[in-house]
């Protein structure tokens, strides 16, 4: 139930949910392209990113100096369901 909350907490928010759209259409993206996509700074596109990876929602990694983001492989159901609707 408490990986549940989390999720669901971390999709309550219009700019997560835009990231989390942008990374399905786009597979993965670096967070300079995310701010871009979304209209927001760096330092709040990262937050945003800090929330959605610590529940579980994207995965990273890192080439050179650039963190790459991208839907986490194993979803969770209720993320499957929120995915099908974006």
């Amino acid at each position: 139930m408490k990986e549940l909350e989390r999720i669901l907490r971390a999709l309550a928010n219009k700019r997560r949910l835009a990231i989390v759209q942008y990374l399905k259409k786009n597979r993965e993206a670096p967070v300079t392209e995310l701010a871009g996509a979304i209209n927001l700074s760096f330092r709040s596109t990262s937050r945003h990113l800090a929330i959605l990876f610590g529940a579980g929602v994207l995965e990273k990694r890192q080439q050179s100096t650039e963190v790459y983001y991208f839907l986490a492989p194993k979803k969770h159901p209720t993320l499957e369901h929120v995915l099908a609707l974006l």
